[in-house]
């Protein structure tokens, strides 16, 4: 699948750590002097760094910008920076034409500067946006700012209607104001209860008598009647009240709910409210504010979820109607997807499954990284479309209506055997055809563009292998702006998709990871761009010019100062998958290439999440890891950082390699590591540890414990034991459900595997983890207590959570970790 000379590619990236230098090299550290991006060679402080200082406090990098967005203009940019030495942000807001950081923005003006997400009037005459929950709107002729709302209403979901009034949603009630009167008007409220039914007559023989014998009754009953027919036909006859109110019955929960921007309808999603948690789900925090021991309340396990869906529904806000949309049009709504698994799991109980059609349960599709809605209405509200997903993780659905039937129509089925994933799920409608779809799909083993028109075929419009993500469509031209890695698996640069020739022209070339904005006039991008040894910082390009400005420098001369070993990116040969397996690898000072004294020892880590992307060129959320990687490269260790099989960024099939087992591929990727370096790095194979947090935790009990031989001592952080404690929504996609198919949680579950350890482990556990719980540790140890096992230890961490805050817990986690490599390798 790869050019086999890919293999031997050892990438180094523009790695100074003081970013790719200007052309000025002297001038590098001068907060005033940003000039276009170079690339340059690594840069060397005096300053080693120690165990202490790659654990202290973030602080000490040099407070990087966060959530930067445009200014409405386009003329400046705004950013938030932490505070030195406690949490709160400040804003700042750094003019194009100006040198420096930026100025000090006040409390005061916070609310002139825009927001990220801007909403433009369809004549464009208007740009509105919220802030604390108030709307704003810039006339964007003259930039005079008008405050629409005043209140604690918390207003969200704004549009421009097609009429020009802006609609917005406040909890379960949507409204449209008029920007140029103020008049507000609402559209419609949601309610989920059912619909109060008129004036009952009476049922039983008792009340029927009473009503017969009792005139005083009978006249009460009348006039309740009466109060009722003349205040729906009030409602009716008369504009200026309202007849808004839609009921979508009780016991249920409002997922999601869209205007059209036409005003005329509206598309709900509903689902059985139920609780998130039961009474049992608790966790111990023996360290809380009054010195007493709290229960925290936590989500549930996957084993203990149960099988839900959703109803989409369908309001006339014209005609003052409501229908549901039956997902019987989808194809493969009622298939036994998992009938293979099924029957697996059946035989091995000693019995026999028989498939048959039911309909599954499909709800709307919660993507993890996107912030658009799963609703969408084209551009004149003529037309919606929806993605679904089914709760078995096996099928994404893009439908649209026909709105003549009251019927959904599937545009776009995307079925996966082992799981639909739950990032790259962009899609909408193009501006200039609003009868035509965009969205991103893996069907071709990779996310790619596609476009399909209503009555159409589907239509790539990007391929290769590489991954697509992050869309913005251009209002006022036919393109579609996106991140890909075309260039390397680790490096992200942004490109302009011309819809009307289909071609792509990259908009950077930095060699590092790269996010981005388009501004609000479309001209500019603003880039948030890190490289390896770099922590991101912003610049700003002209779409289609080849001239990058670095916009802020907030890197401290310490961090400056500290002499650091930045890896190489080279490509493992894979024993079990044409592709490599790309690592990180971080070479002692004094290596030589092609050395031949004696072996050096190593260590591989193992980054989290499992679908996370580590071994790329730019800055790693890892950055305590980095700079403790780069102290063992100084203590003569080699490290190694691999983006097993399961890592973001490769393609599906590199994604769900693990699917029904987990735990195997990455530790056979693993092993191809350990051999890899003692082929290429002069490595003792008899000389290697392992270590890694949350999942890569998970990895080191998988590897100590099923391949005892491959690593001489492991460190497992917050870590993985069963993964039917885990949660419903990441472990179901890879092990389905506990009830359907224990075979996958019995092959993936440390747990089950405990009689297998026989080298030095380390277990560190925080004990007010919410995400992975302190009990997946108490439950392993006293496996291993029953099975009277005696290399592990155990070190816990009373007041920390699954991310350590405290530096000092960080600084006797990591001593432990180098105490354990140094005591056993």
């Amino acid at each position: 699948m790869y050019n086999k000379s890919i293999i031997a590619l050892a990438v180094t990236a523009c790695i100074s750590l003081a970013g790719c230098k200007t052309t000025e090299q002297s001038t590098i550290a001068a907060a005033n002097e940003f000039s276009p991006v170079v690339e340059t060679t690594t840069h060397q402080g005096p300053e080693t760094i120690t165990l202490k200082q790659a654990m202290a406090h973030p602080d000490w990098l040099g407070r990087q910008p966060e959530r930067a967005f445009w200014s409405f203009d386009s003329k400046s940019v705004n950013y938030a920076r932490k505070q030195a030495g406690n949490e709160l942000r400040d804003t700042y807001t750094r003019m194009l034409e100006k040198q420096g950081n930026g100025d000090l923005v006040s409390l005061d003006k916070l609310h002139t500067l825009g927001a990220k997400q801007l909403t433009f009037s369809q004549d464009n005459k208007w740009v509105a946006y919220t802030f604390k929950g108030n709307i704003f709107a810039v006339e964007q002729a003259t930039g005079k700012l008008k405050q629409l709302t005043l209140s604690d209403d918390n207003a969200s979901q704004l549009l421009f209607l097609t009429s020009g009034e802006l609609a917005y949603r406040v909890n379960n009630n949507f409204y449209k104001i008029n920007v140029e009167t103020g008049l507000r008007s609402q559209i419609a409220a949601l309610k989920v209860a059912d619909k109060p039914e008129g004036v009952k007559e009476p049922t039983s023989y008792i009340a029927k008598e009473q009503h017969k014998l009792i005139d005083y009754v009978a006249l009460t009953h009348k006039n309740k009647q009466d109060k009722h027919a003349y205040n729906e036909s009030l409602k009716t006859q008369n504009e200026s009240v309202m007849n808004d109110t839609y009921y979508l019955g009780k016991g249920n929960r409002i997922v999601s709910a869209v205007v059209s921007p036409a005003g005329d309808k509206l598309i709900t999603v509903i689902t059985k409210s139920s609780p998130w948690r039961d009474d049992g789900d608790i966790m111990p925090n023996y360290i809380g504010q009054n010195g007493e021991i709290v229960a925290e309340k936590v989500r549930r396990r996957v084993a203990d979820t149960m099988p839900s869906g959703s109803e989409l529904v369908m309001i006339d806000l014209t005609e003052n109607t409501q229908t549901t949309l039956p997902f019987d049009t989808l194809p493969g709504f009622d298939e036994d997807v998992l009938a293979s698994v099924k029957a697996e799991n059946a035989k091995a109980q000693g019995e026999t499954y028989k498939s048959e059609k039911a309909p599954r349960h499909i709800n709307l599709m919660m993507d993890w990284g996107w912030s658009q809605n799963a609703i969408q209405w084209n551009s004149d509200g003529s037309q919606v479309a929806v993605m679904l997903e089914a709760f078995d993780n096996k099928d994404r659905w893009i439908a649209t209506v026909d709105f003549a039937s009251n019927k959904l129509v599937s545009q776009h089925r995307l079925h996966d055997k082992a799981w639909v994933n739950y990032t790259y799920n962009n899609f909408g409608w193009l501006n200039q055809q609003p009868d035509t779809l965009y969205y991103l799909s893996e069907e071709s083993g990779y996310s790619h563009i596609y476009t399909k028109a209503l009555t159409g075929k589907a239509q790539q419009l990007t391929s290769g292998q590489f991954v697509v993500s992050e869309l913005t469509q251009a209002r006022n031209s036919q393109s579609i702006f996106y991140k890909a890695n075309k260039k390397h698996p680790g490096i992200y640069e942004i490109y302009k998709l011309d819809l009307t020739t289909g071609e792509s022209v990259a908009q950077t070339d930095l060699n590092g990871m790269t996010d981005y904005q388009l501004s609000p006039d479309e001209s500019k991008l603003l880039l948030t761009h890190s490289k390896l040894a770099l922590p991101p910082e912003l610049y700003v390009t002209n779409v289609d010019g080849d001239t990058v400005t670095r916009l802020t420098n907030t890197v401290s001369d310490k961090f400056l100062n500290t002499q650091l070993v930045a890896p190489k990116i080279v490509a493992v040969p894979s024993s079990h998958t044409e592709q490599p397996i790309y690592a990180k690898v971080y070479y002692p000072r004094d290596y030589k290439e092609g050395e031949t004294g004696k072996a050096r020892k190593a260590v591989i880590f193992n980054h989290g999440a499992g679908y996370l992307q580590n071994s790329h060129l730019g800055w790693s959320g890892y950055f305590r890891e980095f700079m403790f990687h780069s102290f063992l490269a100084e203590q003569g260790y080699v490290v190694m950082d691999m983006d097993y099989r399961a890592s973001k960024g490769y393609g599906r099939d590199w994604r769900t390699a693990i699917y029904r087992h987990m735990g195997k591929p990455e530790i056979e990727d693993l092993a191809d590591g350990v051999k890899w370096m003692t082929e290429n790095a002069n490595v003792n194979d008899q000389r290697v540890g392992t270590y890694g947090g949350s999942y890569g935790g998970f990895m080191t009990f998988m590897a100590l414990l099923t391949r005892p031989e491959l690593f001489q001592a492991g460190a497992a952080l917050r870590p993985v034991s069963d993964w039917a404690y885990y949660n419903n929504p990441y472990t179901s996609n890879i092990l389905n459900h506990p009830d359907v198919d224990p075979i996958a949680y019995k092959r993936s579950s440390p747990i089950y595997f405990a009689e297998g350890l026989e080298k030095p482990l380390l277990i560190n556990a925080p004990m007010i983890d919410d995400n992975v719980f302190f009990q997946d540790v108490v439950r392993l140890v006293q496996r291993f207590i029953e099975l009277e096992k005696e290399n592990y230890e155990t070190a816990i961490y009373p007041v920390e959570p699954h991310g350590f805050k405290q530096p000092s817990s960080w600084l006797d986690e990591y001593r432990r970790i180098y105490k354990l490599f140094e005591q056993n390798l």
